[in-house]
């Protein structure tokens, strides 16, 4: 089976939490605090798998968390940080935004990416120690680790894309030229997936791909062309290989019209790309008349021509010759530079209020990591905590609510009576 679009859920891991300890060592009078910071959660990385070609290791498993930090310790032990999450990927496999569908990054390069960062470990209480506040017993916990949906797309790495109707060759003349060993019958869509080659000519190489199931109405969805037209994006030239015979169907320069118009409806982009004509299947006969018109479509489109034989191997040394020489002179292979930017994220420091039975129940994310952090036994962490929801509008917005004196207040797991 053949994959090469999917979209999965990632999470890096959190940050472990901070440790409220203090030093307890024989001889040793108020050794102070020695709460250690909790560990760095792991990061989502992706890297190239040189030995992977399609998507498939994702249709069972689309969501990949990371492992979270420790927790910091006491002697101002650090939290053990987590390791990396990687997932290996082909090369060529372009990582986009499900949304927008902008690209954030394309593996062609080989080099890892952090697709999300792993939260950073929260503070012990080491670090609140001041000369007025010697005994803090508070300390912070870990921030969460960046989480999101992404879409990978596979986009073959090929120098050469064979395209032409089924059942022309393509796949014949992918195995006389490569060591690869494509499924070859005598039916259409016999080839159900991309196959990919090296060619060596002389002392150069380059990466041939046969691109399967490409009928008129390829790009609106018939045939299987809508599946792969996509490998074809990153193909320097294109081998538009077709049936000089007419054996299957009557015109070839029609089919090579139609081919074309498939191309130009996908991308714009890619119907101007360079091709060579390649006439196969001369050993069937073919008639004159159709080769003159085409010759004079070559002249026209400055496309070169070549008459082979693909199962004969008539002609097929002297294409892969002059693919090379034209090689030499193209641009290389497509690289896909960013476009989707995320912006950072500015802290959302609003508060709602709502009354439920008689409790007002105050919600904001922020607050989430304030009732985290805060140690409501301890007399100056509590002070700490009045002083932020008073400094960042809670009180404030209780008292539009209609709060009065005594009622009860709800933050998430932490429930008080309100006093002025």
């Amino acid at each position: 089976m053949f994959i090469d679009k999917v979209t999965i859920y990632i999470k890096a891991g959190d940050g472990g939490n901070g440790c409220v300890s203090f030093r307890r060592e024989k001889y040793v009078a108020k050794g102070g605090p020695d709460g250690g910071d909790g560990g760095k959660g792991g990061n989502i990385v992706f890297v190239v798998d040189e030995g992977e070609n399609t998507l498939l290791n994702f249709k069972y498993r689309r969501k990949f968390i990371a492992a979270n930090g420790g927790d910091g310790m006491a002697k101002r032990f650090y939290g053990k940080s987590a390791e990396d999450l990687l997932i290996p990927v082909p090369r060529g496999t372009i990582l986009r935004d499900p949304e927008s569908g902008l690209v954030i990054h394309d593996m062609s390069d080989g080099e890892p990416y952090i697709a999300a960062k792993g939260g950073k470990g929260g503070w012990g209480n080491t670090h609140f120690a001041t000369p007025t506040r010697q005994v803090p017993r508070f300390a912070k916990s870990g921030m969460k680790g960046a989480e999101r949906n992404i879409t990978l797309e596979l986009k073959m790495l090929a120098d050469v894309g064979l395209v032409g109707f089924p059942n022309v060759g393509k796949s014949t003349l992918l195995s006389e030229v490569t060591s690869a060993r494509p499924k070859i019958a005598n039916y259409h869509f016999t080839t159900l997936s991309p196959n990919l080659g090296v060619v060596s000519v002389y002392d150069k190489s380059f990466v041939m791909a046969d691109i399967p199931g490409l009928i008129e109405g390829a790009s609106d969805g018939l045939g299987l062309g809508h599946d792969f037209l996509r490998h074809i994006d990153r193909c320097r030239l294109i081998l538009h290989i077709f049936d000089i015979s007419a054996s299957e169907r009557e015109n070839p320069l029609e089919d090579i019209y139609k081919i074309n118009a498939e191309l130009e409806k996908y991308s714009p982009e890619l119907a101007t790309r360079p091709q060579i004509l390649v006439a196969n299947k001369i050993d069937l006969g073919y008639s004159e008349e159709h080769l003159e018109e085409i010759k004079k479509y070559a002249a026209e489109n400055e496309c070169e021509l070549f008459l082979i034989s693909g199962g004969l191997c008539e002609g097929v040394p002297e294409l892969m010759k002059a693919v090379a020489r034209k090689l030499s002179e193209l641009p290389p292979i497509t690289y896909y530079e960013q476009e989707y930017v995320e912006l950072p994220k500015e802290t959302d420091m609003s508060v709602q209020v709502e009354v439920v039975d008689g409790i007002y129940v105050v919600t904001g994310e922020w607050l989430i990591r304030l009732c985290n952090d805060i140690n409501f036994e301890d007399y100056e962490s509590l002070q700490f905590f009045q002083r932020v929801l008073r400094d960042k509008g809670v009180i404030q917005a209780l008292e539009d609510a209609g709060i009065q004196e005594g009622d009860t207040v709800s933050i998430y797991d932490v429930e008080f009576d309100f006093m002025y």
